[in-house]
């Protein structure tokens, strides 16, 4: 490996902030085109080897994740309310905290958004109480970034499989994933009703891709590390490419925090903490904020100065706002035999027949249903429906039924409300002595509405396929999620969006915004390859700039 080590002194081309699903593709992208790039991530960097099947680590002890220990966040329901902190267990704004981000630890359910995804405010309307807008780009202009994730990345799938799938310029370059228990039972009740599965498209090597291995089907997916790189983790796809360049430095366990300006309003490099929490300036002439959709407005609004007193790139006043969360609806199910779930992939079959909009529903809304073994044992055993005791002869028959049951979720829209938002709480400061993040938000009713439409369709499903009993959980209104989007969307008018479409901040010409944050809207609940999508594109434009001597 080439990889190249920089001092702080020496100006960069790019100081890319975040290793993640964007991130990890800017730092590729940028050092394959020429350019010198820091890629600054927060968390450590680990080996295959390294990552293990702990639940009790990974789900209780954030061996992978934010930890409210060392940042705290607090959250509230209303902008008039008091935000209440989070000092343990989920964070409001949960995300992974490693090289590779939490592309490291997803699920790794891959799907595009539509064509309509772009384009819903011209074809249904305003909705009132929301910043519900048109994209300033189609998905014919994301297409071609589409099928370069599907190659670049790794992403297996049957193309044409799915009646409504949007087009697609090439097929997927590897087969599906063998399908599980859970697949087929959902694939059975699916067409029993008339409806079209099909099979997941998965960020997950089928078999052996680009120097990595094929799945090796442990079970150990969503939330784990991938210790077979069969898992198209930026960690193992882009990240090694940036660095044979020679062109890039990976600086893991380093903290940035704030994002400085000189007298004509440019950005100049990156503060930040190193992992002995000293204090360090990376030099650049310019920075990719890749943060995540929390992470990106809250080192915005924290890097505010006498030129940009409501924060850096925010004259909109909208960094931070229209936080989407998407919904998120689960059903457990309960089958006679054992399915073993828990092994291979989370997700093998999905069904889009309700992924549009219908005005005849009433609301706003649409998404997909997958089916997977959802909770590993010990959060099984915590995780009863809401209103089931755990103790006595019914909380032993939910124990009992692990290997026999799965979860089918129903993954919906979430509509962008300028009053959700990610904040900097006014008292709460974090292990470095940094502003914490604040998260504000609430459900529209649609959002509700959609999901108890998509759960109800999800349990039918299930009945469909045979299941001896099912529990719905209640949709109520969300208080934490790992989809963070919106936050400093794009658009062609600096005083409505924080980005234009080619992700530069209207206010600020050489700092580059790139990860959710940049969405518009929320798309049916897996945002990750959009987002990938999105960075493949940006760093086009970004990279022409630079040489063009325009950033």
């Amino acid at each position: 490996m080439n990889a190249r080590t920089y001092r702080d002194s020496e100006e960069v081309d790019f100081a890319v902030v975040g290793s993640g699903a964007a991130g990890g593709v800017m730092a590729r992208e940028l050092s394959q085109a020429g350019f010198s790039v820091v890629l600054l991530e927060r968390g450590p960097r680990f080996t295959p080897a390294m990552f293990e099947h702990d639940e009790l680590k990974y789900f209780f002890l954030d061996a992978l994740t934010n930890s409210g220990k060392t940042s705290p966040q607090s959250f509230r329901s209303d902008p008039a309310s008091e935000a209440k902190p989070f000092t343990e267990g989920l964070m409001p704004a949960f995300y992974a905290q490693v090289v590779g981000g939490s592309t490291t630890h997803f699920t790794a359910n891959f799907w595009r958004f539509h064509e309509n995804d772009f384009n819903e405010r011209s074809l249904l309307g305003p909705i009132e109480g929301t910043g519900f807008a048109d994209w300033p780009i189609s998905y014919a202009e994301l297409e071609p970034y589409y099928t370069k994730v599907d190659w670049e990345i790794g992403v297996s799938g049957l193309a044409g499989a799915c009646p409504n799938d949007p087009p697609r310029s090439r097929p997927y370059p590897m087969p599906p994933l063998p399908v599980k228990s859970s697949g087929v039972l959902l694939e059975r009740g699916a067409r029993k009703l008339g409806l079209h599965p099909f099979p997941a498209p998965m960020a997950i090597a089928s078999i052996p891709y680009r120097g990595r291995s094929g799945c090796i089907h442990c079970g150990f997916c969503m939330g784990y590390g991938c210790e077979s790189m069969a898992k198209s983790s930026t960690l193992y796809t882009m990240i090694p490419e940036a660095e044979a360049t020679g062109r890039c430095e990976v600086r893991d366990s380093s903290y940035v925090f704030r994002v400085p300006t000189n007298a004509a309003g440019r950005v100049t490099g990156v503060h930040y903490f190193d992992a002995q929490r000293r204090e360090h300036f990376q030099r650049a002439r310019a920075v990719v904020l890749s943060a995540n959709g929390a992470e990106t407005p809250r080192l915005l609004l924290a890097s505010d100065s006498a030129r940009f007193p409501q924060g850096l790139a925010n004259s909109s006043g909208l960094v931070g706002r229209h936080l989407m969360f998407n919904t998120y609806a689960p059903v457990h199910a309960e089958f006679e035999h054992p399915l073993n779930e828990y092994k291979s992939v989370q997700v093998t079959r999905i069904v889009h027949d309700f992924y549009d909009t219908d005005p005849k529903r009433g609301w706003y809304g649409g998404g997909g249903i997958d089916a997977r073994i959802g909770p590993a044992p010990a959060v099984w055993a915590i995780d009863m429906p809401l209103g089931q005791a755990r103790w006595g002869h019914e909380y032993k028959r939910h124990l009992k039924a692990f290997n026999r049951s799965l979860v089918a979720v129903a993954h919906g829209t979430s509509l962008p409300q300028e009053s959700n938002s990610v904040s900097l709480d006014p008292r709460l400061r974090d292990a470095w002595g940094q502003p914490c993040i604040r998260i504000t938000y609430r459900d529209h009713a649609d959002d509700v509405a959609n999901a108890r439409f998509l759960a109800a369709r999800t349990e039918e499903i299930l009945q469909a396929a045979g299941a001896l009993r099912t529990a719905r959980f209640a949709e109520t209104e969300n208080m934490y999620s790992p989809h963070l989007l919106g936050t400093c969307r794009m658009g062609n008018d600096p005083a409505t969006s924080v980005v234009d479409r080619y992700h530069r901040s209207h206010d600020v010409p050489n700092l580059f915004i790139c990860d959710g944050s940049s969405l518009v809207s929320s798309g049916r609940g897996q945002p990750t390859m959009t987002i990938q999508a999105l960075a493949f594109r940006a760093a086009a434009h970004v990279g022409r700039f630079a040489h063009a001597n325009a950033i």
